[in-house]
């Protein structure tokens, strides 16, 4: 995945419907999040079961969706209240099953 050089990764921390495609998520991060949508920010959403991830994104006029499901593992409970501002090392190990902020690991798929 390529990561941003733009420094702003918002993970929306509570439980997203995956049914949602480019205009729910996107309307979601601006009445949820208060942030603008087509900022060039990265917004990230997770389903209840933590087995689907979304990245919405704004790149040159139009937005783009990354989607991952995981066959088996789980993706991690991050705690916060509504969003929680990520970095790029932060995503790439929310991504890969890392669980930066203790020792816990949840099951890895490699």
């Amino acid at each position: 995945m390529l990561l941003p050089s733009h420094p702003r990764i918002w993970l929306y921390t509570v439980a997203t419907d995956m049914r949602k495609q480019f205009d729910g998520l996107a309307a979601l991060a601006q009445t949820q999040l208060q942030e603008k949508a087509a900022s060039g920010d990265w917004f990230v959403f997770i389903n209840r079961k933590r087995t689907q991830m979304k990245v919405l994104y704004y790149h040159q006029g139009g937005y783009c969706l990354w989607s991952k499901r995981l066959e088996r593992g789980t993706y991690h409970q991050v705690p916060g209240d509504l969003k929680l501002s990520l970095n790029g090392a932060q995503l790439q190990c929310l991504i890969d099953g890392i669980y930066w902020q203790k020792d816990k690991q949840n099951k890895r798929l490699n």
